[in-house]
């Protein structure tokens, strides 16, 4: 179990076995690596790598799974909420990553299709009300490549968006 505490001047992950004990902790307030400003979603990959969706500092961070910084890139804006694909042997996995721009999520807004070296391979949707757009995302589940979940905050809502294949 992996939980991270992201406000506050205690930035940190910490990792925990299966029935709840603490195992160890890591990473710091500030901009480098394995510092933080602002996690606000956690993601694993099939290979157990840990993705920390770091809002402050405008990027992602990989992890192995003892903590140990592995990369980080950017370009997916303040990113807020994240799920990678369902993986199987041979299939790739993708990262899905919310963005918000500003406090409500009303003016700028989208979700980056990434692969998990950091390269962004789609870009998404906009800030607003209605179906495939936007309002401060706060949690995204990924059904699959094509199907996305997405908790809303500013609009109350989940959202269900399907992908063209």
């Amino acid at each position: 179990i992996y939980a991270a505490a992201g406000v506050g001047s205690s930035t940190r992950m910490a990792k925990f076995d299966k029935d709840g004990r603490f195992l160890k902790h890591w990473g710091s307030t500030g901009s480098g690596a394995g510092q933080f400003n602002g996690v606000k979603a956690l993601a694993i990959d099939a290979q157990g790598n840990i993705y920390a969706a770091d809002a402050g500092n405008k990027r992602i961070q990989v992890f192995d799974a003892e903590g140990t910084f592995k990369s980080e890139f950017g370009n997916v804006g303040m990113p807020l909420a994240m799920c990678i694909t369902p993986g199987t042997t041979g299939s790739s996995q993708v990262l899905y990553v919310s963005h918000a721009g500003d406090q409500d999520g009303m003016d700028d807004a989208a979700i980056y299709k990434v692969r998990l070296d950091g390269t962004v391979v789609g870009k998404f949707g906009s800030a607003g009300k209605q179906p495939k757009e936007f309002g401060l995302a706060n949690s995204r589940d990924c059904r699959s490549e094509h199907e996305l979940l997405g908790g809303e905050m500013t609009n109350w809502r989940v959202q269900r968006v399907l992908l063209k294949r």
